[in-house]
């Protein structure tokens, strides 16, 4: 069975078209999606509503929570006082998300589950035990293997920081979708994973940035300009 695995959308339709391109190239048997599907770009209400009629399963991710559950990112705001200015932006920019969504899409996203399990594969959006946390693609091996070994299934996937990587540890193999939208490795292509039985693989693919970008000039989110500047260096930066 061949699976992909799409995360990280963060409301980029030019490069979720883009995706979905490829996949009608590489023709995978299902697809799922790993969270973080609309926050902090121009087209949030068409990336789910597509996503919905796709029919895609798929695991709730922490900017998810923060639209159907505002204290999430308060709470885990006090958890890092330094990045308050940080965490200012991400509320003002989940406001006009939510508003934009509406009650009924809101539920949808709520209702989506924390784990996926599928043939040998087991997803989550960060880690087993938080939205919000999750091993970084410096990890060290035994790190990856105290939080991802007890999905106790052969391949362990998880999204959430942006940097796509692929790891065999003790039997196991611990791989990263990377992102579809705002890539922090220096490629600002969109990123998604394929599972060809227990090897997976990551897909690197091109899409129109410059269109992505007048797209957020003129949408309503606030901060787009912030916004702009990562998706064209393909890294993160403050606000």
């Amino acid at each position: 069975m061949r699976i992909a695995v799409v995360s990280d959308i963060h409301g980029n339709r030019t490069a979720f078209e883009a995706i979905l391109a490829d996949l009608r190239k590489t023709s995978p048997d299902l697809v799922f999606h790993g969270g973080d599907l609309t926050d902090s770009g121009s087209s949030p209400v068409e990336i789910v509503d597509h996503i919905r009629d796709l029919g895609w399963q798929g695991v709730v991710g922490n900017t998810d929570e923060m639209l159907f559950r505002p204290d999430s990112l308060t709470e885990f705001a006090k958890q890092s006082p330094r990045l308050e200015s940080l965490f200012a932006v991400l509320g003002e920019m989940a406001e006009v998300t939510r508003g934009l969504l509406g009650s009924d899409r809101l539920a949808w996203l709520s209702r989506l589950p924390l784990m996926q399990k599928q043939s040998v594969m087991a997803l989550v959006h960060a880690s087993p035990e938080s939205l919000w946390r999750a091993p970084a693609h410096t990890a060290a091996d035994a790190d990856l293997r105290a939080v991802y070994g007890p999905l106790s299934c052969p391949v362990a996937v998880y999204a959430h920081i942006h940097r796509s990587y692929i790891r065999t540890i003790e039997g196991m193999v611990v791989a990263n979708t990377g992102s579809v939208s705002l890539s922090y490795d220096g490629d600002p292509r969109a990123a998604y994973l394929l599972l060809d039985g227990s090897e997976p693989a990551i897909r690197r693919v091109e899409y129109d940035l410059d269109r992505e970008l007048k797209e957020l000039a003129v949408c309503s989110l606030p901060h787009s300009g912030w916004v702009a500047k990562m998706l064209a260096s393909g890294s993160p930066q403050m606000p």
